[in-house]
């Protein structure tokens, strides 16, 4: 049915009159309407061109968008969609009616073998349409994202509690979950328990790796050990953290009319969950198609382990010739997925009589889980950020993967560099105690610098790392922690802290600053790399797609800016879409800080040749002088002064279209001059670093381990801000996640190997009252990216996490007064109040008479 939306009136009546207007006026007016009356005047003129010929129809606009100038600071494109609830997550997508229920049966034990499953007995359960283990997959059956080791079902060894065994597919969620209750509960399923290794220090000495252990070497460092006036040396457990994202692992799965299936997914790797899918049914990956409109938060979580959950529901879709629908609850998504790796790191480092590093050795040994998922790549990153924002000199960095019994651990927001520069602080803070100085102080004379060790032989540059890599704007770097020092009165605040201390038996306050230093980009060399897809339609609008997922980072709005600024439009002009495997295919994770640097250039990269097209097309069309051509506040402008030609955007894409030149491009782009050698363990892993620094001050109750964050100052550094409003949000947000991950947030495992901190009640995020009451954020100004990156910006997703450090750093300096500042305490992470307490009692008993003697007050 044909709608008449421009008439208001019913057939016959009187036209409306225009106030002042006389009745023969209106009339002459109406009747002498011209056909293009609802015509813009940009498509007036272009339609010029279509004068004399035989005409057709085509998807030629009657108006065009009016377009502007792209600015900053812009909202999230979903801002509104957020705010409202008009956002559509997963679950939000209507289904068809016959749509199933997914409900997955998970080992209730951490180690042993699955001696018996009776699924035919589970299809006959009440609700039940199906039932699926490792028999049914037509393809193939481990799904390990890089390396073997992840079964889709366990076939003979469980290797972790909450590994999936079966799934079983019903008319309801609750008739699911109620059938995989059921065949436990008949005893339809039999395990033979066997022990678990849960410590990843036993494993690693017993030589159980998931991958071969890995080292990185500069210099001679036993003769730099040898060499140095002392010896530093520590070790400390850095502990895991959930993701705990807003939306859980879920996913939507439609079966098509030939052999493939459509999926709808809460994923960061599209088409590596389009990969899986085909292996597992057995077909070519063009019968997948992968779709992401939005996340409900991913963290790195869903990196690898959102493609089990479409895998299994794609499965059964083409089993049974219906939608699936999978989702998992708070508590089995905790225990089903792998987390942030615990690390325990050890240092041995030779310093000289200032604190400065000579060299030494630091290992690493990353709790990987039952397989090897990301955690080689992960382990590499803690090993490469083990210097965090110093110079080690003649240094060895040891890197081991060891296997325990647990959920394969993954990436999560900073990809094992968190870890690695824990080793690091703790070294600073305890150098800082044996020398007698402030932890600022060393800190700063071990920066990398513009400067040669001369107490080696070979004169190892101070700005070169320890598996090669030159520190580029290493003046940055100093500067930035000096403008962060003086901005937070840090010298001041000292002064007043250590006073107050010397006064407060009780209550200790601690201060501390601490750099970041993260490398950006994957470590994995053909990850970098990007594509886009960019449509212009004929009124002017602009349709950009890519392969960046969005997770609430505020990716997409980047990329709509981008393609903005390109085509000098206003931002409202450009329309992104989801992100689809049949649109941009063979993508790389959103994920390791690039999704704007790698998918922001690939959009410039198709916005630009567009613009070369089209200045092609307009100097040869219009006659107009191609070198001075440009577009500007939606306009094509050529010449300049008096000969100034300004083409309106709209008439050049109408008129483009009528000359058949194609509005549509695609674009790609692959970073480059990255390298790396595993075999020497040296190269150039990344394009450029990013740098920040957080001030963090404390109050610590130390008879109780309660303590509180009183004030925070960050100064991070993300080039020529591409979105300065998206950015700060990030560094607040990291920084709290990062605080979040070293002080509350603790992972229980009871003695057989099972979770137990399964949910909110028993797993701590930071709440609104954790947030320091003065909370003081800026991004470095002046400061472009020294490499060719988009707009010379810098990447922001994961480098503010690592500020957190500070909190933590604060603590153990709060915790150093109680010793008069001669020793730093062991603080294991998370600091939850009880390790802050032990921590507060060990140094009391080697330190102090306690408790203090109060004089009795006079009557």
């Amino acid at each position: 049915m044909r709608t008449l939306t421009k008439l208001s009136k019913a057939p016959g009546a009187a036209p409306d009159k225009a106030p002042g207007t006389a009745p023969d006026q209106t009339i002459g007016a109406e009747t002498s309407q011209s056909p293009e009356a609802d015509i813009g005047a940009d498509s007036v003129e272009a339609r010029r061109e279509l004068e004399g010929r035989i005409q057709g129809a085509s998807p030629l606009a009657r108006n065009t968008q009016t377009p502007g100038s792209a600015g900053h600071s812009q909202a999230h494109e979903s801002a509104v969609k957020h705010v409202t609830g008009r956002a559509a997550y997963i679950d939000d997508l209507k289904v068809p009616a016959d749509c199933l229920h997914v409900a997955l049966a998970l080992s209730p034990e951490a180690h042993g073998r699955l001696t018996g499953v009776a699924l035919d007995q589970v299809r006959a359960l009440p609700g039940v349409v199906d039932a699926v283990g490792i028999e049914e997959v037509p393809g193939h059956t481990d799904i390990g994202p890089v390396f073997p080791g992840d079964p889709i079902f366990v076939e003979d060894e469980i290797s972790y509690a909450g590994q999936v065994l079966f799934a079983v597919a019903a008319e309801s969620h609750r008739a699911a979950r109620e059938a995989v209750k059921a065949a436990f509960d008949a005893g339809l399923v039999t395990i033979d328990e066997r022990p678990a290794s849960l410590d990843a220090v036993a494993a690693a000495e017993r030589g159980e790796f998931v991958r071969p252990t890995h080292i990185q070497q500069r210099g001679d460092w036993e003769a730099a050990l040898g060499g140095a006036s002392q010896v530093v040396e520590g070790e400390q457990f850095v502990g895991g953290q959930e993701h705990f994202y807003l939306e859980g692992q879920a996913c939507l799965v439609t079966p098509t009319e030939d052999e493939g299936v459509v999926v709808h997914t809460s994923n960061q790797h599209p088409s590596e969950t389009q990969k899986l899918v085909a292996e597992v049914l057995g077909i070519p990956f063009h019968a997948v198609t992968v779709e992401v409109r939005r996340m409900g938060g991913g963290f790195g979580g869903k990196e690898t382990q959102a493609s089990p959950w479409a895998c299994i529901a794609a499965l059964i879709a083409r089993r049974t010739g219906r939608a699936a629908r999978l989702r998992l609850p708070r508590g089995d998504d905790m225990r089903v997925t792998g987390k942030r790796h615990p690390f325990h790191n050890r240092y041995r480092l030779g310093v000289d009589d200032k604190g400065v590093i000579q060299g030494g050795e630091i290992t690493v040994i990353g709790d990987c889980g039952y397989s090897p998922d990301l955690s080689d790549a992960i382990v590499d990153r803690a090993m490469f950020h083990a210097d965090n924002a110093y110079s080690l000199g003649a240094a060895r960095v040891t890197g081991h993967r060891a296997r325990t019994h647990t959920a394969s651990n993954t990436a999560f927001r900073g990809f094992g560099g968190p870890q690695g520069m824990m080793v690091i602080e703790a070294a600073m803070d305890d150098i800082a105690r044996r020398v007698g100085e402030d932890p600022l102080t060393v800190r700063k004379r071990n920066l990398y610098r513009h400067e040669s060790d001369g107490t080696q032989g070979d004169a190892l540059p101070r700005d070169v790392t320890h598996y090669g890599q030159t520190v580029n704007q290493v003046g940055l770097l100093h500067e930035l922690i000096e403008r962060l020092e003086a901005s937070s009165d840090y010298w001041a605040r000292r002064e007043a802290i250590t006073a107050f201390n010397a006064d407060s038996p009780v209550i200790k306050r601690g201060l501390a600053l601490t750099p970041v230093k993260f490398g950006i980009s994957f470590t994995a060399k053909h990850l970098n790399q990007a594509g886009a897809l960019l449509h212009v339609y004929t009124d002017g609008s602009v349709q950009i797609n890519h392969g960046g997922t969005e997770m609430g980072q505020g990716l997409h709005t980047k990329i709509c800016q981008v393609v903005a600024r390109e085509l000098a439009l206003d931002l409202n002009s450009v329309r992104i879409t989801a992100t689809r495997t049949d649109k941009v295919p063979n993508t790389s994770p959103t994920a390791a800080s690039s999704g704007a640097d790698l998918n922001g250039m690939a959009a410039r990269d198709a916005c630009l040749k567009l613009k070369a097209r089209l200045f092609d097309f307009a100097a040869e069309h219009y006659a107009l002088d191609r070198e001075a051509m440009r577009l500007e506040a939606g306009h094509l402008v050529a010449g300049a002064a008096e000969s100034e030609r300004r083409i309106p955007w709209g008439e050049l894409v109408q008129t483009a279209y009528l000359g058949r030149v194609s509005l549509s491009e695609k674009g790609f782009y692959a970073t480059p001059l990255i390298h790396y050698d595993r075999g020497t363990g040296q190269g150039r892993p990344f394009y450029y670093y990013a740098f920040g620094a957080a001030v963090a001050e404390v109050s610590v109750d130390t008879l109780s381990g309660e303590y509180q964050v009183d004030r925070v100052d960050i100064l991070h550094d993300v080039g020529d801000s591409l979105n300065p409003a998206i950015d700060i949000g990030q560094v607040e947000g990291g920084f709290i996640q990062g605080m979040g991950w070293l002080t509350s947030e603790e992972l229980k495992w009871n003695e057989a190997g099972r979770l137990i901190s399964d949910g909110p009640a028993t797993y701590k995020i930071p709440t609104y009252g954790d947030l320091p009451p003065v909370f003081n954020v800026a991004l470095m100004e002046g400061h472009p990216n020294s490499m060719a990156s988009i707009y010379r910006s810098k990447a922001v997703g994961e480098p503010p996490l690592m500020l957190g450090i500070s909190v933590w750093s604060a603590l153990r300096d709060a915790l150093a007064s109680l010793a008069d500042y001669h020793e730093a305490p062991r603080l294991d992470t998370p600091a939850t109040p009880e390790r802050v307490l032990l921590a507060a009692e060990a140094l009391r008993a080697r330190h102090s008479d306690w408790p203090p003697a109060f004089e009795e007050a006079t009557p």
